[in-house]
Order: C-alpha cells, then structure tokens, then sequence
C-alpha cells in the first residue's frame, strides 16, 4: 500500500494503519538516532518519542506530507533536544568500567574497535554537519530530501556535508584515513 493510502487510513481513524509506517520506518529511524545519539538505548526511546509524536500530529498534517522526510525531522528534533539535556545533566556512567564475560575473536574485536572510533569521531563532528552526512551516507538521502528534512537550502545541505566530511577526515584517526 501507498503511504498516502496509509495516512489517508490512519486519519480515516485505522490506527492499525499506522502500525505499517512504524513497522517501515522503525529500523531506519533507530539507526539514525543512533548514529547522532552514539547510544543504542536511547536511540530506542527517541525512536518511541518519534513514532508518538507522529501519530498524535499526524491528523494535522497537510494533505500533501512526505511521511519520509516528516518523521526524520522528528527525529532530528528529538535527537537534538536530547543534546541540549545531556549538555546540561552531563556525567560520568559507572556501568562503562564493566566488562563483558562473553569471549570475542580478534576479528570481532577489531570491528567493534573501528566501528566506536567512527562512532566517536561522528560524535566530534559538530552537530548541523553531522546530522547531514547521517541522513547522506548513512540513510542515503539526497541533498533536496535532506534540505525538505531539515527546513534549509540545498545549497546550505551540501555545505555541510563538505565540511563535515572534511571535519570527519581530519579527526578520524589524525587524518590517515583520506
């Protein structure tokens, strides 16, 4: 079924209709939130805050809504507010000095190892880039998509993906990586 044939129902009053869109786009929107958040669990709850948001807003939607583009800048929101707490309650976690009984191969290890350093170095990019090389490369967004998304210019989308990708490569391991 077509998304506009699943708004349509969901406004119709089906609110099973709108257990397909979270189905669609629950995976895409957690990994998203993930890659800004850094943090898999809270990916998890600004996901549920996202899909929430959404249906509650979705009977004031205008007819012609890009539900893609919509639920992205929801989750863009989300994310960022949760930025904005975490700057002010910032903390050390204890359960970080816990470690794992469960053996890894070497080849694991590694991949876990590179997958935190570009997850760290994505943490050091500064946010607006950030959220624009996320939905580029990760989600595979084009510029006009990410510049419905986000409420700005293509030209200001493609800026900041320049710049973030410039930022990311010098940060990432000293710059090895060109």
């Amino acid at each position: 079924m077509e998304e506009a044939q699943i708004i349509d129902m969901v406004r119709a009053g089906e609110v099973d209709a709108f257990a397909e869109i979270v189905e669609h786009y629950q995976a895409p929107i957690q990994r998203y939130l993930y890659r800004l958040t850094g943090d898999y669990q809270m990916a998890q709850d600004l996901a549920q805050d996202t899909f929430l948001q959404a249906y509650k807003g979705i009977l004031k939607t205008k007819d012609d809504l890009s539900l893609k583009a919509w639920l992205y800048r929801i989750a863009t929101n989300n994310a960022l507010r949760h930025h904005r707490r975490k700057r002010r309650l910032s903390f050390i976690p204890l359960d970080e000095c816990k470690t794992s009984d469960i053996p890894i191969t070497e080849n694991q290890a590694s991949l876990v190892g590179e997958k935190m350093a570009i997850q760290e170095t994505l943490s050091e990019v500064p946010e607006e880039q950030r959220i624009c090389l996320v939905l580029h490369f990760v989600e595979g967004f084009k510029y006009k998509e990410i510049a419905e998304t986000l409420g700005i210019s293509e030209d200001a989308v493609r800026k900041r993906v320049a710049r973030g990708k410039q930022k990311f490569r010098r940060l990432y391991r000293g710059g090895e990586n060109k």
